[in-house]
């Protein structure tokens, strides 16, 4: 019997793949968990549907990381930090610190998709790395400076 993946199914296939199963195991498990559908007229054209809804919704959220990309570009952020000896800073600038930066300047970003390999003790000019999706990165230019 032939069944097309609603997900994945370890050892058997991809979501949206059509496979062919023993019936038993068709009837019995996969359709029953909603695992599988039956090849049939309908289901194929909800299937087909549902992958044009998919790449439509992934290409909306590409556009909206690319707009959000440029703004992030044409920043430059600034944060005044009390310094000791050897204009070394008291703490460090925090991922929290650059993203409420981000906020003040009306961008809303979450912390964890700024790349800091480590923390920034002193001052100077930083380019801070932003994960925005798989295919979208920025750079944020940070200025650390006495306070």
């Amino acid at each position: 019997m032939e069944v097309i993946l609603r997900e994945d199914v370890k050892g058997l296939g991809c979501k949206n793949e059509v496979v062919k199963v023993a019936s038993g195991y068709a009837r019995n498990f996969l359709i029953p968990k909603g695992f599988a559908l039956e090849i049939t007229p309908s289901n194929l054209k909800a299937i087909e549907q549902e992958i044009a809804r998919e790449q439509r919704h992934r290409e909306h959220e590409l556009r909206t990381a690319q707009r959000l990309a440029q703004k992030i570009e044409e920043i430059s952020l600034t944060i005044t930090k009390a310094v000791g000896e050897e204009e070394k800073l008291f703490g460090a600038v925090t991922k929290e610190e650059i993203a409420n930066g981000l906020k003040e300047k009306g961008i809303n970003i979450d912390k964890r998709v700024l790349d800091l390999s480590e923390p920034i003790r002193k001052l100077g000019i930083y380019s801070i790395g932003v994960k925005l999706h798989p295919e979208v990165e920025a750079k944020i230019k940070l200025w650390v400076i006495k306070e």
